[in-house]
């Protein structure tokens, strides 16, 4: 999938991440997997890019183990975000570095990409997905990406940490028990449902959607422009207002966080025609946890096409 071009500045963050390699000695640097464990009694810390990640982490992580996202503002679009120096020294100066990858945190894989000991102790969602052929990025509703990316995280810790091992595993299995549970739980409403189609105003949902087994009916050249941030040619646009004004999809699936007129007038478009809107966001709302957001999520889409919630 074509990845939208992300502003920044790689110098000025590496620059701010060799300062605070400077500044901090030993303890700036963090630990690679497969260091000696970290000195007893030192706070771990691990950087997470998006506050969808960071929860992940944290639930495995435990208490002991401070974890810090960078991006956290619900109303804010992900991929316009602009990295900082403090963004670098942040991730510079981590024990574990949790990232999404696949060009959705672009700015983070630069990062990486000018700090080899940052980079080996970093854990990319992406290349962990289920479908290594599947090009899209938004794996946090990969079933099998969280719960490698939980895997990766206790092992990690452990190796920081070994007197916290047995705790970190059983923690990690019960967060994949909890995402096997939501994955039963998606795949009923393509069961109950079959043959429902939907239409995205973005690819946000492509995981979710091939969990729950119904069909995603948005045209590619629509999916392609919006990720592009480019306008989706004059015909793809009549053509969607179609499909979805005279109700050829069963459900709209809409982010609130990349609103542009023309994804508006989509919603009004299916508000208009009794088409059921879904919310899909890209972090988390206030006061929710993964497990939280993905449940409330995947409720509000079996809502909408008629399935038990």
């Amino acid at each position: 999938m074509p990845v939208r071009p992300r502003p920044w500045s790689l110098a000025l963050a590496v620059v701010g991440a060799l300062l605070v390699l400077a500044g901090c000695g030993s303890g700036g640097t963090g630990q690679a997997a497969g260091a000696p464990p970290a000195t007893p009694g030192r706070t771990l810390t691990v950087v997470a890019t998006t506050n969808v990640w960071g929860s992940v982490v944290g639930a495995v992580a435990g208490p002991g183990v401070e974890v810090r996202s960078i991006i956290r503002d619900p109303a804010a679009d992900p991929h316009s975000y602009e990295s900082t120096p403090a963004d670098a020294a942040a991730i510079a100066g981590a024990d574990l570095v949790v990232h999404n990858g696949g060009g959705y945190d672009e700015w983070a894989t630069q990062i990486l990409d000018g700090d080899p000991a940052a980079r080996s102790k970093a854990i990319e969602a992406f290349a962990l997905r289920g479908d290594q052929a599947q090009e899209n990025e938004h794996v946090w509703f990969d079933p099998t990406a969280v719960k490698a990316v939980v895997t990766q995280v206790a092992d990690r810790l452990s190796a920081l940490e070994p007197a916290q091992a047995d705790a970190l595993r059983q923690r990690a299995a019960a967060f994949s028990a909890r995402v096997d549970d939501e994955a039963a739980r998606l795949a009923a409403i393509g069961r109950a449902r079959p043959g429902a189609r939907i239409f995205a105003t973005e690819p946000i949902a492509h995981y979710l959607l091939a969990t729950a087994g119904v069909t995603d009916a948005t045209p590619p050249a629509f999916s392609e422009a919006i990720e592009n941030e480019t306008d989706p040619p004059a015909a793809i646009v009549a053509q969607v207002g179609t499909l979805v004004g005279s109700r050829g999809v069963d459900a709209l699936v809409f982010n609130p966080q990349t609103e542009t007129p023309i994804t508006e007038q989509l919603r009004a478009a299916a508000t208009g025609a009794g088409v059921p809107v879904v919310d899909v966001t890209e972090t988390l709302p206030a006061g929710q946890d993964y497990l939280t957001w993905l449940d409330g999520t995947r409720s509000a889409l079996a809502r909408a096409l008629g399935a038990p919630a």
